[in-house]
């Protein structure tokens, strides 16, 4: 291991164990159990290399938005994972074009962001022809200023629910938001809950809740979040995109 790799490998042991003491002081205020919670470390745009040092420090799951540079990642991954470590599973969070959506089915294990029918058909085409099964997440949207942002209707999230429900290949696991940029996160994750909770009325295996990221992760908690997706936080300040 050369010195910049041990210094890199310490700093996010540390980032992780400062984020790891705001989730359990979280999960207290919140009266619940940190085991409760599963932890997605977003990498995107970060080496392979500090997935594998966060896989070594048991991240066991792991976020990423861009095709191709997730497949890449993932394939590099094969190679450098130290001995006895296991491979984190891959959830996919970002927009995904329905063209790029077979591809992506053949080597994430979840999808996060799917907000349409005709993207969900087009996942459940790749993982079929991949022989695969992927977990598959409603992305919810509650507006706000953020222009372009992807997501169903929270009304809408019944009816393509069902939809993906019904397709070979795919899980129906939950819903996913992130909250409106610039506005108190609390009411976004408390309507989450509520879609949440109704879904599971329907599809009890559907009980996953994404949400909360690096800047508000605690409300997250607050309103039964199960999943959240920590980046900058544990890694540092976003790498520029080339």
């Amino acid at each position: 291991m050369t010195d910049r790799s041990a210094t890199r490998d310490k700093q996010l042991r540390r980032q992780l164990g400062v984020v790891e003491d705001e989730i359990a002081a979280a999960c207290a205020a919140a009266g619940r159990s940190r085991e409760d919670l599963t932890l997605v470390a977003i990498t995107k745009t970060y080496p392979a290399s500090d997935v594998a040092s966060l896989a070594a420090l048991g991240i066991t799951d792991v976020g990423e938005n861009r095709h191709p540079e997730a497949r890449d990642k993932r394939e590099e991954l094969e190679t450098i994972l130290p001995e006895g470590v296991t491979m984190p599973r891959l959830h996919f969070v970002g927009g995904l074009q329905t063209n790029k959506a077979g591809q992506v089915a053949r080597y994430a294990d979840v999808v996060q962001s799917v907000d349409r029918a005709k993207l969900a058909r087009s996942l459940s085409r790749g993982a079929e022809s991949a022989e695969r099964e992927i977990e598959v997440l409603v992305q919810v949207d509650f507006g706000g200023d953020d222009a372009g942002r992807a997501g169903a209707e929270p009304a809408d999230v019944p009816g393509l629910a069902d939809a993906i429900a019904d397709l070979p290949g795919l899980r129906l696991r939950g819903v996913m938001t992130v909250a409106p940029l610039g506005a108190d996160p609390a009411p976004s994750f408390e309507h989450l809950a509520r879609i949440a909770d109704r879904l599971r009325q329907d599809h009890p295996a559907a009980d996953i809740v994404s949400a909360g990221m690096s800047g508000d992760f605690a409300a997250a908690i607050a309103h039964g979040a199960t999943h959240l997706r920590i980046g900058r936080s544990i890694l540092g300040e976003r790498r520029s995109l080339q």
